[in-house]
C-alpha cells in the first residue's frame, strides 16, 4: 500500500495533501516493529505492509488500524454530537485524524457507539465501524452497561428490588428491569442494564421516587474504564478490549 494511501485511510487529509506530507518531509516509518527511531521517506508512492505498521505525521506517532476502536473518558458538559446545541462536542477532544478518517457514507470520522447526555460522564466507545456500532446499538445484542448513579434521596433496599423487579416507564407499558443493581451506600446506586432506552437510567429512578443527581458509566461488557484515564482523554482499544465487550 502507498505511504500516501495509508495516510488518507488514517485521516490524514486528501491524498493530495498526504503526498504533501510525505514530500516535505514531515513523515517517519518505524520499519521494525520494536524500532526506537522512524526513518524519512520523502516518496508518496513508497510502498509498505500497513497493517502493524507505525508511523510518524509531524512528530505525532500514530499506529495502523483498518479500522479505529477508541475509547473515550466522556467528561461533563459535553454532547455526543457533531452539531451540539449548547455545549462543546466531545468531537473536539478527539485528534483530527479520528475526526477525519474517511468513509463510504457522508459522515466522516469516528461515531459515538450510543449516546450519554450532556451531564453524564464515563466511558463512551467511538469506531468507523459501522458493522461494530450497528451490533452494539441492536437490542438483540443486549450487552450490559454498568452506571454508578449519585441519587438526591436515600437509597433503602425496597427501591433496589422495585429495580430489579421492574418498573414502568411513561412511554412503554412493558416492565422495564435492571439487570444488575446495588446500594453501594447511602446515595450511590450501581445499576447494570442491557437496554438503551432514552433517559433510561434518570426515568427508572424517577419511576422508585427517586432523583439521579450524578450519573457516570463505568463499564461496558467486561470493559472498565481505566482508572489512570482522565476526563477529556482518549485511548486505542487492543483487541482484548473488544473481546472483553463482546463478553
Amino acid at each position: 500500500m502507498q505511504l500516501q494511501d495509508i495516510l488518507y485511510s488514517q485521516g490524514f487529509g486528501t491524498r493530495r495533501v498526504c503526498a504533501g506530507l510525505v514530500q516535505q518531509g514531515l513523515v517517519q516509518v518505524y520499519m521494525e516493529k520494536d524500532a526506537v527511531a522512524p526513518v524519512s521517506f520523502v516518496q508518496a508512492a513508497t510502498d509498505f505492509v500497513a497493517e502493524g505498521l507505525r508511523f510518524r505525521v509531524q512528530g505525532v506517532d500514530w499506529p495502523f488500524y483498518e479500522k479505529a476502536y477508541v475509547l473515550l473518558h466522556k467528561p461533563a458538559g459535553t454532547e455526543c454530537s457533531q452539531k451540539p446545541s449548547t455545549y462543546p462536542s466531545i468531537y473536539t477532544l478527539l485528534p483530527s485524524p479520528l475526526r477525519l478518517r474517511p468513509q463510504k457514507a457522508a459522515v466522516q470520522g469516528v461515531q459515538a457507539v450510543g449516546r450519554l447526555d450532556q451531564d453524564t460522564t464515563g466511558l463512551l466507545l467511538l469506531t468507523d465501524d459501522g458493522k461494530f456500532i450497528h451490533r452494539m446499538s441492536s437490542p438483540k445484542h443486549h450487552v450490559p452497561k454498568v452506571y454508578e448513579v449519585t441519587v438526591k434521596h436515600s437509597l433503602d433496599d425496597k427501591q433496589v428490588q422495585k429495580l430489579l423487579g421492574g418498573v414502568v416507564l411513561d412511554d412503554d407499558p412493558k416492565p422495564v428491569r435492571a439487570a444488575a443493581c446495588e446500594a453501594v451506600s447511602e446515595f450511590h446506586l450501581r445499576l447494570t442494564l442491557t437496554e438503551g432506552k432514552y433517559h433510561q437510567v434518570k426515568r427508572m429512578v424517577a419511576a422508585v421516587s427517586n432523583r439521579v443527581e450524578g450519573l457516570h458509566r463505568s463499564q461496558i461488557g467486561g470493559l472498565r474504564l481505566p482508572d489512570d484515564l482522565a476526563p477529556g482523554q482518549w485511548k486505542w482499544l487492543t483487541a482484548a478490549d473488544l473481546a472483553s465487550i463482546a463478553g
